[in-house]
């Protein structure tokens, strides 16, 4: 059955222009066709094509489906944008796959991109929505600064993966099952001092995400599969 999403589609059974096209043009579905809505809230919804209008499909006889049990944790990544947006792009359809609920660009000390347009990424968000079957649209924040990062963001442990000397614990001995997790992942040039002990003023746990040193995107998605993992044992 094709896939759909609709954030209203629960008080509007008409699907969004860019999902309607997508019906009508590109699956050449008509009248009758059955199609299931995901509203990225949670809500799951079994339909059929009422009218097929390539802009405004509208949909009939909605019925609620019992989504699959949500993850028992929540998953918030703060990563720095790599220079090349395709990396960025690349870790955030992953990451939706394997089970994130928020995501914010931060621009660090040594970040080399300073400048982060949402649109895309978030279309990349629905689009790992679906193809994964999550019921919930992950969260993609306004980038922000270090700065502010530390005046928003909290959860019940957080972590910052750095590779200055010190001592940094593994994040697979350190997460806690059942609970909200946040991890920053800096840039390529990683988070300086500052930063670093900055964190750690604010109750941030320095931690280490195994003995190679991983690039930005590998570093956020390793993260986001050992917070996956742990909850699972």
């Amino acid at each position: 059955m094709h896939l759909f999403y609709a954030p209203d589609i629960a008080v509007q059974p008409v699907l969004p222009e860019d999902e309607s096209a997508h019906a009508v043009k590109v699956l050449r579905l008509a009248a009758g066709d059955s199609v299931l809505v995901l509203d990225g809230k949670g809500g799951v919804y079994e339909a059929t094509i009422a009218v097929p209008h390539p802009k405004h499909c509208v949909l009939n006889a909605l019925q609620p489906v019992a989504p699959e049990v949500s993850r028992p944790y929540r998953l918030h990544i703060a990563i720095a944008p790599t220079k090349n947006m395709d990396r960025l792009e690349w870790f955030a359809e992953k990451a939706v796959e394997i089970g994130i609920d928020e995501i914010t660009p931060v621009f660090c000390r040594f970040s080399e991109r300073k400048v982060v347009k949402n649109e895309r990424l978030e279309k990349i968000l629905v689009s790992a929505m679906k193809q994964s079957m999550q019921p919930v649209l992950t969260r993609l924040n306004e980038p922000c600064t270090f700065k502010q990062l530390m005046q928003r963001a909290d959860a019940d442990q957080k972590f910052i993966a750095h590779c200055h000397a010190g001592e940094r614990k593994l994040l697979s001995h350190e997460v806690r099952k059942q609970s909200s997790v946040l991890i920053l992942i800096g840039p390529e040039g990683d988070f300086s001092e500052e930063e670093v002990a900055l964190a750690l003023q604010n109750g941030y746990r320095p931690v280490s995400l195994g003995q190679t040193r991983l690039r930005v995107e590998t570093a956020a998605l390793a993260a986001c599969h050992t917070v996956a993992v742990i909850n699972e044992l």
